[in-house]
């Protein structure tokens, strides 16, 4: 039994147009991945420490050793995840004693994503600052600002993982 043979001679050749279509079909996917990954990084995250590097690094070894001198160990932990969760922050003195700094703010962010940015309601119960947040599964950083009783200003970043 012998194969029909086509009588079309074109058909699976690569034509200019084929040529054409694939670079143009190629090019076209790879700037619209391009334009929607840089979309997404600019609206999730500034990209913004400091107003002024320069300007902040001035004084920074005064206010890093004016800090140290308070002797202050922070740890963090969390309870549950999602709507539910707590967050827990251990803020002790050299002996173990929880901490009462005269002032204190607690921002909890995703390290790429500032739409969940929460600002937390620390209170002191059991020794601990505690808090409810909503944690999905992830990474997390809890950044702490305040001010100690005696006027040294206070500033952690503790980078923590919920699972």
């Amino acid at each position: 039994m012998s194969m029909p043979i086509s009588n079309n001679p074109s058909k699976g050749r690569l034509t200019g147009g084929k040529v054409l279509m694939i670079f143009v079909g190629f090019f076209g996917v790879m700037f619209a991945v391009n334009i929607f990954m840089a979309f997404q990084a600019l609206s999730t995250f500034p990209g913004l420490e400091v107003s002024s590097s320069y300007a902040d690094s001035q004084d920074f070894n005064i206010r890093r050793d004016a800090q140290e001198a308070l002797h202050w160990q922070a740890a963090v932990e969390t309870r549950g995840s999602g709507a539910g969760a707590t967050v827990i922050l251990h803020l002790t003195d050299a002996s173990g004693a929880p901490v009462m700094p005269a002032q204190m703010e607690a921002l909890l962010t995703r390290p790429t994503n500032q739409t969940q940015d929460q600002l937390l309601a620390l209170q002191l119960m059991d020794g601990a600052w505690q808090a409810p947040a909503d944690l999905d599964q992830g990474r997390w950083r809890l950044r702490l600002t305040g001010r100690a009783d005696d006027g040294t200003d206070y500033r952690h970043n503790l980078t923590f993982w919920v699972n």
